[in-house]
């Protein structure tokens, strides 16, 4: 048998731990009503805010979760986009390059001059075109590389690009045409090009042959 100091302890312990419940009890009770008190106060402050609202009726419509498109790296690109840009500089010496035919046309080492002639004969099918009119050359320069590396991405291969006579340009000199050239040349994805036909554009633009994704 327990003696009476031994059951006087086990009830003051029993006490003891009463009253820890008690208190626990007590503290989550009051942090549901100040939880309860904060959400009360978050939709007073809405219905203050917007007024009175209704519920809509349910139509017994289904929800159906729909298929998110996926991320387009857009700041990627943007940065890429700039890369190249920076990249392009407008005092390459073109004859380094194998320019011929006056800066009319150009080809890398290793295509052959038919490429040049198929092209002035539009053997291949335009794909695609970038008007450079009313851009300065900051802005042209950002156009075109954007535009080559994207027609490059996507498989184009024949392109014209138009850069204008310059007849609106100061002294009605063509400002941006070796620009352009030089532009192009120090692009890799760019094989040759060679001023347009006349119906084309003629000196007004250029038809530019871009390498196969591949190479």
């Amino acid at each position: 048998m327990k003696t009476l100091a031994e059951l006087g302890a086990l009830h003051k312990a029993w006490q003891q731990g009463a009253r820890e419940s008690a208190e626990r009890a007590a503290r989550e009770q009051a942090a549901e009503h100040e939880q309860a008190r904060r959400q009360q106060a978050q939709r007073d402050l809405f219905a203050r805010t917007v007024g009175p609202v209704h519920p809509l009726r349910d139509r017994g419509l289904a929800e159906i979760e729909l298929p998110r498109p996926p991320p387009h790296p857009r700041q990627r690109e943007l940065d890429e986009a700039a890369a190249l840009a920076a990249s392009l500089s407008d005092e390459v010496n073109l004859e380094s390059l194998l320019l011929t035919d006056d800066g009319l046309s150009f080809r890398r080492p290793g295509i052959g001059a038919d490429v040049v002639a198929r092209l002035r004969r539009g053997h291949w099918a335009l794909q695609g075109e970038i008007d450079l009119h009313g851009c300065n050359r900051d802005e042209a320069r950002d156009a075109l590389a954007g535009y080559i590396a994207e027609c490059h991405r996507r498989g184009m291969r024949c392109l014209r690009v138009v850069h204008g006579k310059g007849h609106g340009s100061p002294g009605r000199q063509p400002v941006l045409k070796a620009k352009v050239q030089r532009w192009l040349a120090q692009r890799s994805e760019v094989i040759a090009f060679a001023q347009a036909s006349g119906p084309q554009g003629g000196a007004g633009a250029l038809v530019v042959l871009l390498a196969g994704s591949g190479r």
